[in-house]
């Protein structure tokens, strides 16, 4: 059962219809058997400007959360796909990537651990994980191959669009064109030895080799190399990481170390910059 905190479903839809009443643009609804809108989300108007809805796909064999929670979504703001299981959404999410994605563990023909493993082939798209209270191994599992943050089931509507704004917000300009000008606001790239990290972009390269990392893998890595040479603790890595409420076990933040080793690695065989301090944490090593 999802736990609405006093958000209901009629709730849902009393703020869509008033949306829908006081809105330029119409909401639209997605029924949850339809595989994907192959349309541009509807624009929504902020302050007179027409900004696109960010969009959301939501995997889950379950018809009853699709429904709950692409409501609840689009009454939020955003445009949601839908999909009722891994194999129906691999190939959408590949060819015509939404701004984030949440993937339930359990589902048939593929699971939402073999759906990660295989987006993450080819991808970096922010992807919340969907678990039930006992499936703490498939949380650790799930952080470890790469997801960005996971919901324990039952759980607040609530608490999950504010896990999806807060991924939003910290990886606003991955997608941002690359040709742009460049923006006096906008922080200048970290350069550490080999290591580039552009922050407003969060694109990161090493001997100007791009290396794709997910937007957890990003802040782990920014923690390190902002101060090369001091050594950060499992616990403060957490910190940089992950949310106040999201609690991860210190096997989690190893595996995030091994991950990123090895996508540096597929770049430079011999890259040997985060070192480790056996019983106090990880380093950065900018020589």
């Amino acid at each position: 059962m999802i736990s609405l905190d006093n958000f209901t479903v009629v709730d849902a839809f009393k703020a869509i219809v008033a949306r829908l009443a006081g809105a330029a643009h119409p909401i639209r609804m997605t029924a949850p058997d339809m595989a994907d809108q192959t349309h541009p989300p509807d624009i929504v108007r902020e302050d007179g400007v027409a900004v696109p809805r960010q969009t959301i796909a939501l995997v889950d064999d379950d018809r009853n959360i699709l429904t709950t929670v692409s409501i609840a979504l689009q009454a939020e703001g955003f445009a949601t796909r839908v999909y009722t299981d891994g194999e129906a959404a691999l190939k959408a999410l590949a060819e015509n990537p939404p701004d984030l994605a949440i993937f339930d563990i359990k589902m048939p023909r593929m699971d939402g651990l073999a759906l990660l493993a295989k987006l993450r082939e080819k991808s970096a798209l922010p992807v919340i994980f969907l678990t039930s209270k006992d499936g703490e191994p498939d949380e650790a599992l799930g952080l470890a191959m790469g997801a960005d943050d996971y919901i324990t089931k039952p759980f607040s509507l609530r608490l999950l669009v504010a896990r999806i704004r807060a991924i939003l917000r910290r990886s606003e300009f991955a997608r941002a064109p690359t040709d742009e000008s460049p923006r006096e606001d906008l922080p200048e790239p970290v350069r550490r030895g080999r290591l580039t990290m552009d922050q407003a972009r969060q694109a990161v390269s090493w001997s100007d080799q791009p290396v794709s990392l997910t937007v957890t893998e990003f802040l782990i890595l920014e923690a390190l190399a902002l101060r090369p040479g001091i050594v950060k603790s499992r616990n403060q890595l957490m910190d940089a990481a992950y949310s106040d409420d999201v609690f991860v076990d210190d096997r989690t933040i190893d595996s995030h170390i091994k991950r990123l080793r090895r996508k540096f690695r597929a770049a430079d065989p011999e890259f040997d910059a985060i070192d480790t301090l056996y019983g106090a944490g990880y380093s950065f090593s900018d020589t």
